[in-house]
């Protein structure tokens, strides 16, 4: 692959910036946009020395003007945990429609390949499983989680729209639950909620009890995947995830044994819409990128664990 000058929005954020890291190791440009609702300038802050590495604070719902020529755009901003998506449910909905019609104007306008970062999430709580690409969901469009779900399902809809009507490179890339460091260790997903809690000697809280599935994929591994499906032909989504299930007393209790805690695990209420499983179908990705997961997940949560215990 050649070198290439390549935008990423949402670069500050947790996958943004692994994502930055990797591109630039690539030997590409890489200029990043982020207006730091939930991004942090820390997860970019060791980037600011290399001649190579441009960082912009903008909000991508503004139009956006990028002198020289762009390759790739990368649309990686959103809210992504539920915590955040549901204080900043305006904002989700905005950052996902015009958000998503600025940046596909921009590679219009450059001639440039475009990769939305879409979610599992388009799957809702899924009536089929695993959750394979040709699966419409079971979504609810008015539920509280709907902002970052028809956030998302707007923008793929968008940018499918832009590649039939105008010809416009793209790729979907429909992402599974990640973890690894650079996570927030408040912003409410189960790692980092876990291993905080952990970390405290809290109480490990589950909600519902504990039966609901996730699987997680290590960050590395996920940004492999996107930059794979940056060079393919494949327009349509394509999921990225680890498909090793499990349920989340299973994790809780892994999270126990890796951090040496005994903190009890207690159980709340299952908030709305919460999806009862959740596991991706990547054999379209195996197939067509030639990619899976690599980082064992016992390797993965160590190496985050790490990252944690660094900023208690």
């Amino acid at each position: 692959m050649f070198c290439l000058r390549i935008l990423v929005t949402g670069a500050a954020g947790f996958i943004g910036s692994h994502m930055c890291d990797r591109l630039l190791a690539g030997g590409h440009t890489v200029v990043a946009v982020d207006n730091f609702l939930t991004g942090s300038e820390r997860n970019v802050a060791h980037l600011g020395d290399q001649a190579q590495f441009r960082l912009i604070r903008h909000d991508i719902t503004l139009p956006l003007a990028v002198d020289g020529p762009l390759d790739t755009v990368l649309n990686m901003a959103s809210p992504a945990s539920p915590k955040d998506y549901l204080q900043h449910a305006i904002a989700t909905l905005d950052v996902g429609s015009a958000g998503t019609r600025n940046m596909l104007e921009l590679a219009l306008a450059k001639g440039a390949r475009f990769l939305l970062t879409s979610t599992s999430e388009c799957y809702g709580d899924p009536l089929e499983h695993p959750q394979s690409e040709t699966y419409w969901g079971h979504v609810n469009p008015v539920g509280p989680r709907s902002c970052y779900d028809e956030s998302k399902r707007f923008a793929e809809a968008l940018t499918m729209a832009y590649h039939r009507t105008y010809g416009l490179r793209t790729n979907i890339a429909r992402i599974f639950n990640t973890y690894g460091p650079r996570m927030k260790l408040d912003d409410g997903r189960v790692v980092p909620s876990f291993i905080g809690q952990a970390l405290r000697g809290e109480a490990l809280t589950i909600f519902g009890d504990g039966s609901q599935t996730r699987s997680f994929c290590y960050v590395s591994d996920l940004v492999d995947g996107i930059y794979r499906l940056m060079q393919s032909d494949e327009r349509y989504p394509v999921n990225l995830g680890n498909p090793d299930e499990m349920t989340i007393r299973e994790f809780a209790e892994r999270i126990r044994r890796i951090t040496g805690s005994r903190s009890p695990i207690v159980n709340r209420a299952l908030p709305e819409d919460d999806p009862r499983q959740r596991r991706p179908d990547i054999s379209k990705a195996r197939r067509l990128l030639g990619w899976e997961p690599r980082v064992p997940l016992e390797e993965g949560l160590r190496v985050t664990l790490d990252s944690f215990r660094a900023s208690f």
